[in-house]
């Protein structure tokens, strides 16, 4: 199946949309507790007042959302919503059988999240 987006424009989405936008986005895809989960919020509530630029999430959710964002994007452009949902929260061999939804929330840095996209890109057809 052929990328409906190209990896590299979802990567410079992630970078350049607002915190608010990529929220929104996953909120729309995901459903908002599915959000928070990935984030690392408990309060699904949250989500909604970050879309309304009410509150910022902290650094380790801006960084566990924008990752997610490039996760989300690309597989919902290539398979949908459920599927989307189904990869992220399934068990996974290319993540030591970890959950990718499981790798974003209790991830604290960037080294912690360095296998999650290039994961979903290899389920999408699009292997580096």
């Amino acid at each position: 199946m052929a990328l409906v987006i190209a990896p590299e424009q979802i990567s410079d989405e992630a970078a350049r949309l607002s915190i608010n936008e990529i929220a929104e986005f996953l909120q729309q895809h995901l459903g908002q507790r599915m959000t928070a989960y990935l984030s690392g919020v408990t309060d699904p509530k949250m989500v909604s007042r970050w879309i309304a630029a009410q509150n910022t999430p902290r650094d380790e959710s801006k960084m566990r959302l924008r990752e997610g964002y490039q996760v989300v994007r690309l597989l919902v452009s290539v398979y949908g919503n459920d599927t989307a949902k189904a990869w992220l929260f399934g068990s996974n061999t290319r993540l030591d059988d970890q959950a990718p939804a499981y790798i974003l929330r209790h991830a604290s840095n960037w080294e912690d999240l360095r296998f999650v996209v290039p994961a979903a890109r290899t389920f999408a057809g699009a292997a580096d």
